[in-house]
């Protein structure tokens, strides 16, 4: 199996994170974290902020995979519709680079990185200085992301099986 580079997206409409791993076999390696902040202007600024911020960091990093994590629904609607706009604003930036997404939910990847789906943010933060060593300080949304990509480093195999069978 070839080095494959992942790419994570932990999305918000005021900041966002952004991980990137190399898997070759069962070796994982940090390459890259960053939160995208996006401030407190505009709305329709910062979705164009996500977008151009994210197309340069897949410019420089040339990630071949993305996984991004699934909208949470919560209480607030208004929140969760801004939340979506802003993920459409990554996603369409991932789009435009021709890069394979698939979503995961917040449950699975906790389940991947923690062990359970109940994880909290500190424990998701502590696994990831544990697994990849990142240089510090990380920031909860950076580390989301570095264990969406891990999450889906996990499933490679499951993708590359199914995509033989297709």
């Amino acid at each position: 199996m070839a080095c494959k580079r992942i790419m994570g997206i932990d999305p918000g409409s005021r900041k966002a994170g952004v991980g990137i791993i190399d898997v070759d076999g069962n070796r994982v390696r940090h390459v890259y974290h960053q939160v995208i902040r996006c401030g407190t202007g505009e709305f329709t600024e910062r979705l164009g902020i996500l977008f151009k911020e994210l197309s340069h960091i897949i410019g420089e990093y040339q990630p071949q995979f993305v996984s991004i994590e699934d909208v949470f629904v919560s209480k607030n609607v208004s929140s969760a519709l801004k939340l979506g706009q802003a993920r459409g604003a990554l996603i369409a930036a991932c789009c435009h680079a021709d890069l394979d997404i698939t979503a995961y939910s917040p449950t699975q990847i906790k389940q991947a990185v923690v062990g359970h789906g109940r994880a909290d943010k500190l424990q998701i933060q502590h696994m990831i200085k544990v697994l990849l060593r990142p240089p510090l300080p990380l920031a909860e949304d950076a580390a989301d992301a570095l264990a969406a990509a891990l999450c889906h480093a996990h499933h490679l195999p499951l993708h590359k099986k199914l995509s033989k069978q297709a």
